[in-house]
């Protein structure tokens, strides 16, 4: 009994340099894959430091375009507005011009008026019968009919009634 009882221990003592082996072992591979852990953990630390330069970049190349931006639709907007200003003055003077126009057209026009006013009948009728008939019925429009009367009655047949058509319309 002794020896099965020093055969036992013996046996257990072996089965403990095994298991010893055995933890040492997998002590070293624990110390292995914990060293390949922190260069990867470094590693992902690395690029997260790169990931967060690139993001800081990035936002302060937006924020400078932006600005930009900002800068250039105000520059729009005033020149729109400014354009705007220049488009209403020059409508305002186009206004002023065509009434000034019509002003002086009017004041032509008088003036031919009573120059064909003073006229006798059959100067003014010859005169009037060479020139355009619109031209002709414009100076005819500012007379008084009386004298309008008189003029065309002394004025070739033909060219009188073709006048007399366009006074009417």
């Amino acid at each position: 009994m002794k020896i099965v009882l020093i055969l036992m221990m013996f046996l257990s003592s072996v089965n403990a340099l095994q298991t010893s082996d055995r933890l040492f072992d997998c002590t070293e591979i624990f110390k292995e894959r914990k060293g390949e852990l922190l260069v990867e953990l470094e590693r992902i630390d690395e690029q997260q430091q790169a990931l967060s330069a690139l993001k800081s970049a990035t936002e302060e190349l937006l924020k400078k375009k932006e600005t930009r931006l900002t800068l250039q639709e105000e520059e729009i907007n005033n020149k729109l507005l400014e354009i705007t200003q220049k488009e209403t003055a020059t409508k305002k003077m186009l206004e002023k011009n065509v009434i000034t126009l019509k002003e002086l057209k009017s004041t032509k026009m008088t003036k031919i008026a009573q120059t064909f006013a003073k006229m006798k009948a059959g100067a003014a009728s010859g005169i009037l019968s060479k020139m355009d008939a619109q031209e002709a019925v414009a100076i005819l429009r500012a007379l008084k009919p009386k004298t309008v009367g008189q003029i065309l009655t002394k004025m070739e047949a033909k060219k009188a009634s073709q006048l007399t058509l366009i006074l009417t319309k």
